[in-house]
């Protein structure tokens, strides 16, 4: 059973959506908090649309905002509580994807999944587990879970572009060289940036880099 997710949105300024970029925000924030990343964004992607949905549940910390699982550490939920609610949301971001792309009639490789700290973990986790390849992943401030199944749970490869500040004292900097390695490791073909004197946040240069990534792989000239 799956959760219809609330969607923040903002279409193509061209009026015509070629290509979507989905945000994936973090824990204790909701979609709007990434969704205005699409004003310094749209205007050297005006042909994509730009989708923020809010996770499913309220945060336990944070009543104002929402969270894809529990963090037991900082809000006293067992190891298993996080685990299944992590499962449900990966279960409803997989069903809100195939929607969005049916609804807009678009393949996946014309799809970047962009995730901020607990939001770059679901889109690292998702994207190589789905059955066409999305045009790209951009995980910010995160980490991958349980690195050690990627290998033998990849059913797909998109590129992936990593950016972490290397004074970031949520998740560590070191989670980015973690993940990095993990996917290369599995022949992923992975991009790395490193915000300076950036704490957990998204730095201007971060931004740069990553519109530069979705420019790219979307083939927007």
């Amino acid at each position: 059973m799956t959760r219809e997710l609330t969607l923040h949105r903002r279409d193509a300024a061209s009026g015509t959506a070629t290509s979507l970029v989905v945000f994936l925000h973090g824990y204790g924030a909701d979609g709007r908090d990434l969704l205005g990343l699409a004003d310094p964004l749209g205007p050297h992607m005006p042909d994509t649309a730009f989708v923020a949905p809010d996770a499913p549940d309220p945060c336990t910390n944070n009543p104002m905002g929402f969270q894809w699982s529990p963090i037991p550490w900082l809000d006293g939920s067992s190891e298993e509580q996080a685990s299944a609610a992590m499962q449900a949301s990966i279960t409803d971001v997989n069903a809100m994807l195939d929607g969005l792309l049916a609804e807009l009639s678009l393949s996946p490789d014309r799809l970047i999944l962009f995730g901020f700290s607990q939001g770059c973990m679901i889109s690292l986790h998702v994207a190589p587990r789905r059955r066409a390849p999305v045009g790209g992943v951009v995980g910010i401030s995160g980490r991958l879970l349980v690195p050690e199944a990627l290998a033998a749970e990849t059913v797909s490869r998109p590129p992936i572009m990593l950016i972490h500040g290397d004074a970031d004292d949520v998740v560590p900097f070191a989670s980015m060289h973690e993940a990095g390695q993990a996917l290369t490791a599995a022949d992923f073909e992975v991009y790395a940036h490193v915000m300076k004197g950036t704490g957990h946040g998204i730095a201007p240069d971060g931004l740069s880099v990553a519109l530069a990534f979705m420019r790219d792989k979307l083939g927007i000239g």
